[in-house]
């Protein structure tokens, strides 16, 4: 059939396949290195590319794929990319990607257990490999979502519910006999507790940030002060929040003594160890899950650190029960006619999606093709990798790190002599935007306690000690060069 009807017959789905997948197999061995990391375009450069309405007929296949490599590819950030080394940096495998090839053939919505059965106990079974992986109880039930961000939220949700105030039935607004509501959290946490808060109707008023130590980890004598402050002005504390690999430092929190402080309490953990819960697969690193199994919801993400196109988040919990009573509701055409699967898990119950993606097909993929050994043994060489570039920074009087680097992510910055505070801070972002506009390597920043701070962030399968070595170069030529500028004789 022609490619102009709009009908691809197997032929041509061939024949597009192949191109398709000839060109990701070349982008992964290596061809993703011509590309600048950091996509160079301004913005509105692609949306003036594209037509302003829909073809109102077919196009030809090849043309639209003309376009992909002319408009889209140019305006693409290559997360895939070797060089990408900002925020956490990621990987989406080859097995991944053919796992989610799998999954949109397929396409189907496993809401309920009976609208693909194996969508439901393949992700089910998943999620146990993995909890007995990391060491987690064996009353952990586990399932997907897209982000820990939905999770957290999810989770924190579960938290309001346990808490018994009707919220379900008569939800927040205009009730005299409810108080206000408090979730804690480091002022290192990842800033979706705080979104949370917002869309469950706390409010960033609701939301209360605990101060952190000299190594950025939660000061639980600050949240023993927080949670009886707010006890005696009349508010409800209902859930902590601990960070296992903080989104700035990756910093984990002392989660067993908060864990002590919520039991003490009667708070709901959750503990969001997106980042760093996948280094606790490798023996050596357990140490970062130590007190996890005490949460009532944890969270960590396999699209981050474990080679898993995003999106793929996996969350546990110890009270399914509480889970299924805040969130399922069923209405009469999504009942099971006379019975049959009695009992079937519908993972519709556990969140607010009823459309559920088949993530479980890439994850499956992924621990099968790697295995738990190859996934560790990947894990351990970019520690490694972050543990030489630690060590650059320690040597090089040009840089001083700024926070300890457990795991794959190093924070340091510039420290010329004479400059302080704004101008220090300046200096750094400056140094930041001249070794991104290289196209070799992607930084990100934060800023700590001594201002603003440069990331390293090792991740990608493709990375090598020879890509660090060049982000190295790359930053000692960056920083000569805005010495020489701020010299007298190079002004």
């Amino acid at each position: 059939m022609s490619a102009n009807s709009g009908h691809w017959d197997a032929e041509l789905f061939r024949r597009e396949g192949h191109r398709m997948v000839d060109w990701i197999a070349g982008y992964l061995d290596g061809g993703n290195r011509q590309y600048p990391v950091l996509s160079r375009l301004a913005a509105g450069d692609v949306g003036r590319r594209l037509p302003k309405t829909a073809p109102a007929t077919a196009e030809d296949p090849a043309v639209v794929w003309q376009d992909f490599l002319d408009v889209v590819l140019p305006g693409v950030t290559h997360w895939n990319h070797p060089g990408f080394m900002a925020y956490f940096s990621i990987t989406g495998s080859g097995p991944g990607i053919l796992g989610e090839l799998l999954s949109a053939a397929l396409n189907v919505n496993g809401m309920l257990w009976r609208t693909s059965p194996a969508a439901t106990e393949l992700e089910l079974e998943v999620l146990q490999w993995l909890r007995r992986a990391l060491e987690l109880p064996d009353d952990f039930f586990g399932f997907l979502t897209d982000t820990a961000s939905v999770s957290s939220m999810l989770g924190l949700a579960t938290a309001r519910e346990a808490a018994d105030l009707d919220i379900r039935q008569r939800g927040m607004s205009g009730r005299s006999d409810l108080p206000a509501l408090r979730v804690y959290a480091s002022d290192q946490a990842h800033s979706s507790i705080a979104k949370g808060c917002i869309a469950l109707g706390l409010g960033l008023d609701g939301y209360r940030p605990v101060p952190h130590n000299a190594d950025y980890r939660m000061d639980t004598r600050a949240l023993t002060s927080a949670i009886a402050a707010d006890r005696r002005a009349g508010r409800i504390p209902i859930a902590v929040v601990a960070t296992v690999g903080t989104t700035s430092t990756t910093s984990v929190d002392p989660v067993r003594e908060i864990a002590r402080i919520c039991a003490d309490e009667g708070l709901w953990l959750h503990v969001d160890a997106a980042y760093a819960g996948t280094a606790a697969l490798c023996p050596e690193h357990r140490w970062a899950l130590d007190g996890c199994e005490l949460a009532d919801s944890f969270v960590f993400n396999p699209h981050k650190w474990m080679f898993t196109p995003i999106d793929c988040s996996a969350l546990y919990t110890r009270h399914r029960e509480l889970f299924r009573r805040a969130f399922s509701l069923v209405p009469e055409y999504l009942t099971t006619p006379l019975g049959g699967s009695e009992h079937a898990v519908d993972l519709m119950d556990y969140g607010v999606q009823l459309g559920r993606r088949f993530r479980a097909l890439k994850l499956w993929w992924v621990l099968r093709s790697f295995g738990l050994d190859g996934i560790r043994e990947r894990l351990r060489e970019h520690i490694r990798l972050a543990q030489c570039f630690a060590a650059f920074i320690d040597r090089a009087p040009a840089f001083e790190r700024v926070a300890p680097a457990p795991f794959s992510v190093v924070c340091f910055r510039a420290r010329p002599e004479g400059l302080a505070g704004a101008e220090l801070d300046s200096f750094n972002l400056h140094l930041l935007e001249r070794v991104n506009a290289s196209g070799e390597v992607f930084l990100s920043h934060t800023r700590l306690d001594g201002g603003i701070a440069l990331r390293v962030a090792i991740g990608n399968l493709g990375t090598t000690e020879a890509d660090v070595r060049r982000c190295q170069e790359l930053l000692l030529a960056a920083v000569c060069e805005q010495e020489t500028r701020r010299s007298p004789a190079g002004r």
